[in-house]
């Protein structure tokens, strides 16, 4: 039987994500393995409380249920390696770890429908789902890997430079068939256990963002492709531990994880370069809003900010990488709430 360890990384959302570990159970029905809730060192009574409810609830039989303490937020790559490692005590033999946002939910043929896509496929190494809101609208799912001609589309946004760079344009939105991509979001996020060995787990010098970017760029390097898979559908409420999209000014840790991106995998000039041509490209969209009378959609100082960071970044060494390698963590250090 095929082996999964499935993940649910919590912070501050602790009831949604004993709801999202309960729809992964339920799509588990075909296959053994663990659903580890980890905690991400909330500063509220979430551990507790996800002991608690999943004491309360009852799971299938074949699966190992468990909620972990990771002891320390070091953002979203840190606690799911974690967890995946965790995953390893438990299930040495995993076949697949499948990662899901606490504030999702997944059909009873969501992890299904990845499973069988890979096994299928063996030279895909990361799939991702099709993601909706609870409102039933789509969100974007796939996306292109992102570069200097992606930065200037993106910070542009006209028509005309929109179309002149089509085969640049970041989202993919929702592509019409399966198939490959650059990047999937990791709100339902299928991995290969034997791709993982190879290039290792998610980098934790990213806090938050672009960690899901950076794993499926070092698999395309590393020979494999990355696909979304459209007869997968995942329900994602929407970032509601990190404030996406409501941010009243754009948090310093998503210009550190921008940033070390480009200048990590592309080197510093590139950085700077992307930099100039988000910065030029932000500059006429804010001109063109003015003359045009449109509603100014950034984050407030978004532009400044993103200067004062890079000019600040540009002069200080590039942080180093923090790839984990796929070894399990020592027992002692899993903390489990179920015996």
């Amino acid at each position: 039987m095929t082996e999964i360890v499935v993940v649910v990384l919590n912070y501050k959302t602790p009831d949604l994500a004993v709801q999202a570990a309960q729809s992964a159970a339920r799509g588990m029905s075909g296959y053994s393995g663990a659903i580890l809730l980890v905690d991400n060192d909330s500063p509220d009574n979430s551990f507790q409380r996800m002991q608690d409810a999943v004491l309360a609830a009852d799971w299938p039989a074949h699966l190992n249920v468990q909620v972990l303490q990771s002891g320390h937020n070091g953002g979203f790559g840190a606690g799911n390696n974690f967890g995946i490692r965790a995953g390893l005590a438990i299930c040495p033999q995993a076949d697949y770890v499948y990662v899901l946002n606490p504030d999702a939910c997944v059909d009873d043929t969501t992890i299904s429908a990845l499973v069988d896509y890979l096994e299928a496929r063996p030279k895909v190494a990361f799939a991702g789902s099709w993601i909706y809101g609870d409102d039933g609208e789509d969100h974007c799912s796939a996306f292109r890997l992102p570069g200097l001609a992606s930065e200037f589309e993106s910070a542009t946004r006209f028509g005309p430079v929109t179309r002149l760079l089509k085969s640049y344009v970041l989202p993919l939105h929702i592509p019409e068939t399966s198939g490959p991509v650059g990047w999937v979001v990791g709100a339902s996020f299928l991995a290969r256990t034997s791709v993982l060995e190879e290039i290792g787990l998610f980098d934790e010098t990213f806090f938050l963002y672009f960690e899901e970017t950076d794993i499926c760029l070092r698999a395309h390097r590393a020979g494999y492709e990355v696909h979304f898979v459209r007869e997968s559908r995942t329900c994602h409420i929407g970032s509601v531990s990190t404030g996406l999209g409501t941010w009243e000014r754009t948090p310093t840790y998503w210009f550190d994880s921008r940033w070390y991106y480009y200048s990590k995998n592309y080197g510093r000039s590139y950085a700077v370069a992307a930099t100039v041509l988000s910065a030029i490209g932000t500059a006429f969209w804010r001109l063109r809003r003015r003359l045009e009378g449109k509603p100014n959609t950034d984050a407030h100082r978004h532009l400044r900010d993103m200067i004062a960071h890079a000019a600040k970044a540009v002069f200080r060494p590039t942080p180093k990488t923090a790839i984990r390698k796929m070894t399990a963590l020592p027992k002692t250090a899993l903390q489990p709430s179920l015996d």
